[in-house]
């Protein structure tokens, strides 16, 4: 198999994902994000604090089957995974928000109650063991559990959001720690809260209108990348 190098705009793309989310306070000395190369490989971000990492970190090429490079992070194969079981995944991120450990730490995910959630309608999977996933077996257990949803909610863990590209994705690392916001406000209310109904749910998660494209440019803004 011919090898495969990431180009600089791959390059440049995995940097500014890694670095929105650290910047949007999505993740701090743990994480990690990657974008999908071709069917057999992917470019995973340096193995660094993401917020932290340089213009010249380089990511590493990673195969999706195979075992992983010395110089990626343990947890990198629920990438290896998940790309195996959703061809049409461009992209992934796995990140440690506030809201969303502190709900999961109730045994919850975030229910769809505002525009942001429904993204995730009814609610993400939930994965019950709180531990690192540093064998393939565990880390093809989480994919399995993923199934075809956008994300999967982590006991005391984070979260892993899956997307068409590495772009979306990060976006919907926000979304759903906004829609863990909201419900961590919901319960501390006492009361029940609204939730989106299905039909709601479909006709609120669209992407027209430059929806994601706008969060990642949010997301984004003052990086010393993003104009390049």
């Amino acid at each position: 198999m011919k090898p495969i190098e990431a180009s600089a705009l791959d390059q440049r793309r995995v940097r500014l994902g890694a670095r929105a989310l650290g910047r949007a306070g999505l993740a701090h000395a743990y994480g990690h994000c990657s974008l999908r190369l071709d069917e057999d490989r992917f470019l995973v971000c340096a193995p660094r604090p993401m917020g932290l990492i340089r213009s010249n970190d380089e990511g590493v090429v990673v195969p999706v089957n195979g075992p992983l490079p010395a110089n990626v992070l343990g947890e990198v194969r629920i990438h290896q995974q998940i790309y195996r079981r959703r061809p049409e995944v461009g992209g992934i991120a796995r990140f440690q928000s506030p809201a969303v450990i502190a709900l999961s730490t109730l045994g919850l995910a975030p229910q769809a109650r505002h525009g942001l959630g429904a993204y995730f309608a009814p609610s993400p999977p939930f994965w019950h063991d709180p531990r690192l996933l540093r064998n393939d077996s565990v880390a093809a257990s989480l994919a399995e559990a993923l199934g075809s949803a956008r994300a999967i909610v982590m006991r005391g863990n984070g979260a892993v959001t899956v997307a068409d590209s590495l772009e979306d994705a990060v976006v919907l690392a926000w979304y759903l720690e906004d829609a863990a916001r909201v419900e961590l406000q919901v319960l501390g209310s006492g009361r029940e809260g609204l939730r989106l109904s299905p039909d709601e749910s479909r006709d609120r998660a669209v992407t027209d209108g430059r929806l994601y494209e706008r969060m990642w440019e949010y997301l984004t803004a003052g990086d010393v990348e993003a104009e390049a």
